[in-house]
């Protein structure tokens, strides 16, 4: 509902800024400039789509390997230490702690396919516990949050766009975007623990917690060492080869299960022209209307606006061109893919801006629409304090992800 308010204030506002530049200003091309901006847009956006085919049925591909050889639920399996800590009102091997388990593990993995089942059968599951029907109870709220807090280890789909619109190097955000998606969720995780007086000193929670901030500041104090040019390659190299080798561990996983790696491959490949052809109606609503937006000199006003109140702040600006994609991403996940890609498409797919809108699209989730699905599945009425921890998760995201960016590309 919220995008199909946004989509109709696209084309009014471009309508209105049309009609006084024509009245008012005399400018008589603007209508035109406008017509063409949607043609060239559904243009784009077709061949966005269908260029995306062979890549998204390559990962496709490996990832149903990965799923067909157990790595979801080894992921489920690692991860169930931390959960019966941070879930402690779900009673030890209850199903609802196996379906989160893999619902996460699915996530991290970028199976959204297999990802949602899960998430709605561990929802209807807590929901058997729930003493408060209409209420969101305590494991729900961290579910959500964890859910929106979006930390995905691979982030495939964002690749695959970077590749189509000609970047040299697709996976150079990487882990620049790894380290914000889990700033995200660590923030999100501390948010909830103390709302819900979870133990944060415990062994286990505390050890999690740690291990991604040791992590992170290996990687920033070896990214200090480094000469600016020499960032962007480091950052390359590491990212192609943690992918590659998760490539062989899929495969490996596959002839260790005994399940014929090939098929599995085609199995999933098959699945990528489907995809491809089913998003070209999403790409052409939200970039046309993006296109007429931006056309009229509507986001032209908006960049300058924010850029603006920045620079009254003392800070460097550089970052605010991208920023639609940062606000939309709370909203609607195609509306800010769909910024993500206006923004490579307007700034190149490596300049800074480009960049950022991609680690802005992965550095969270679609939060409103992750909470109207999850909880409306099992008919939740009050959703308590999730949206507050969500966006809170969103916001140190997008924050994480401005640093990182003037880090590996400023």
């Amino acid at each position: 509902m919220v995008l199909n308010y946004i989509w109709i204030g696209f084309f009014l506002i471009a309508f209105v800024i049309g009609l006084c530049k024509t009245l008012l200003f005399g400018d008589m091309n603007v209508f035109t400039d406008m017509m063409n901006a949607t043609f060239t847009a559904a243009k784009t956006s077709f061949e966005i789509a269908i260029g995306l085919t062979g890549t998204l049925a390559l990962w496709l591909g490996i990832m149903k390997i990965g799923e067909k050889g157990g790595l979801v639920n080894f992921l489920a399996r690692l991860g169930a230490p931390l959960f019966s800590r941070i879930f402690p009102s779900i009673p030890k091997g209850h199903p609802a702690l196996g379906s989160m388990l893999m619902n996460i593990s699915a996530n991290m993995l970028n199976l959204d396919n297999a990802a949602t089942p899960m998430g709605l059968k561990a929802m209807a599951e807590m929901q058997s516990l729930n003493t408060k029907k209409d209420t969101a109870s305590d494991p729900m709220i961290m579910f959500l949050v964890l859910n929106a807090s979006g930390m995905t280890i691979i982030p495939i789909t964002i690749m695959l766009f970077r590749a189509q619109m000609g970047a040299a190097n697709p996976s150079d955000i990487f882990i620049p975007l790894l380290i914000a998606t889990s700033i995200a969720t660590v923030v999100g995780l501390i948010y909830v623990c103390l709302r819900q007086k979870i133990n944060l000193f415990d062994k286990v929670v505390a050890g999690f917690i740690g291990s991604i901030f040791l992590l992170i500041a290996l990687i920033v104090a070896a990214i200090h060492q480094l000469p600016q040019e020499k960032v962007s390659v480091f950052s390359s190299l590491v990212a192609n080869i943690i992918l590659f080798s998760i490539i062989v561990i899929f495969i490996i996983s596959g002839v260790r299960k005994k399940i014929n790696v090939y098929e599995a491959f085609i199995e999933g490949a098959k699945d990528g022209f489907k995809t491809a052809v089913m998003i070209i109606p999403y790409l052409v609503a939200i970039l046309v209307g993006i296109a007429l937006f931006r056309t009229s000199g509507a986001m032209d006003f908006l960049i300058n606006g924010l850029g603006s109140l920045v620079k009254l702040c003392g800070i460097n600006s550089d970052f605010v061109a991208a920023l639609p994609t940062a606000f939309m991403k709370s909203l609607s996940g195609s509306g800010a893919r769909g910024l993500m890609l206006d923004a490579m498409q307007t700034y190149g797919a490596d300049s800074f801006i480009g960049r950022m809108a991609c680690i802005f699209q992965g550095s969270s989730e679609t939060t409103f629409y992750i909470v109207a699905v999850y909880y409306g599945a099992v008919n939740i009425k009050n959703t308590r304090y999730t949206i507050s921890g969500a966006l809170l998760a969103d916001l140190f995201g997008v924050l994480t992800a401005i640093f990182v960016c003037y880090l590996f590309f400023g």
